[in-house]
């Protein structure tokens, strides 16, 4: 993967793509992250990237002629590859669209600061928005890194171990199970017997409660869409009915 990375701020990615998945990637040469600044393309010598909003109102818009030069500097469409403004406004990402992202040969990711980007950039480089949450940062650089990232760990090759990345959260639209690991006990909490039995059927059953008991407990909207077993299904009509049995134990002990 080739990505260009947007950046009134491109001495920020220094270090990050210096060390972890980045550096394994980079030193495979599974990916080619190229860094473009874009004040390097304002025309004046005070070297402006942005400027009063028309209409009025609190903030300041990045000018639409630096973003633009910098990205067409890149080359064509094509050159650039599938173009991401990264924007509050965007679509969520999730790890379907990280999965995309992954088998793209080219990206070009733009970070924004101030307010937002003048509204033209993105019809005229054909990009799409894309948010990693319902909350607002002072720029889009942190949230650039959390793409790639979240795409290059899947490039196969980068993580010693792929099916590592098949089990994660949200790859089956679930989230994971508890994971322990040495010692057994630790402050008097002891790895659940199961882990410890070898027997790799009873351990896969525990994993597959527990990823549907988190889910249930912490991101119930998960399940609607999940491809769920009839396994699945049983498994969380006992898990509904114990959590109802606790939640009708705990009522009666407050009256």
């Amino acid at each position: 993967m080739i990505a260009h990375i947007l950046s009134i701020f491109p001495r920020f990615f220094d270090s990050a793509l210096a060390e972890g998945v980045f550096r394994i990637a980079r030193e495979q040469g599974a990916l080619d992250v190229r860094v473009v600044d874009v004040r390097a393309f304002t025309i004046d010598r005070h070297k402006t990237t942005d400027d009063y909003p028309y209409g009025g109102g609190v903030g300041m818009v990045m000018k639409p002629e630096p973003l633009v030069a910098a990205a067409e500097s890149i080359g064509d469409a094509a050159a650039r590859g599938r173009t991401i403004i990264l924007s509050p406004q965007g679509r969520v990402l999730t790890q379907s669209i990280v999965n995309d992202l992954a088998r793209e040969p080219r990206l070009t990711l733009i970070a924004g600061r101030y307010k937002a980007i003048d509204e033209r950039v993105g019809g005229v480089l054909d990009a799409e928005e894309i948010s990693i949450g319902d909350f607002v940062l002072a720029g889009g650089e942190i949230a650039a890194l959390a793409v790639l990232e979240a795409a290059v760990r899947l490039i196969p090759g980068v993580l010693g171990d792929i099916d590592s990345a098949r089990g994660d959260s949200f790859e089956s639209a679930l989230l994971d199970s508890a994971y322990y690991t040495r010692p057994e006990v630790f402050r008097d909490q002891p790895v659940p017997e199961v882990l410890l039995s070898g027997d790799h059927e009873r351990i896969r059953l525990w994993r597959r409660r527990d990823a549907l008991r988190r889910t249930l407990a912490r991101r119930p909207e998960l399940l609607s869409a999940a491809p769920l077993s009839a396994e699945d299904r049983a498994i969380l009509h006992e898990l509904e009915r114990s959590e109802m049995w606790d939640s009708s134990k705990t009522s009666r002990r407050s009256t």
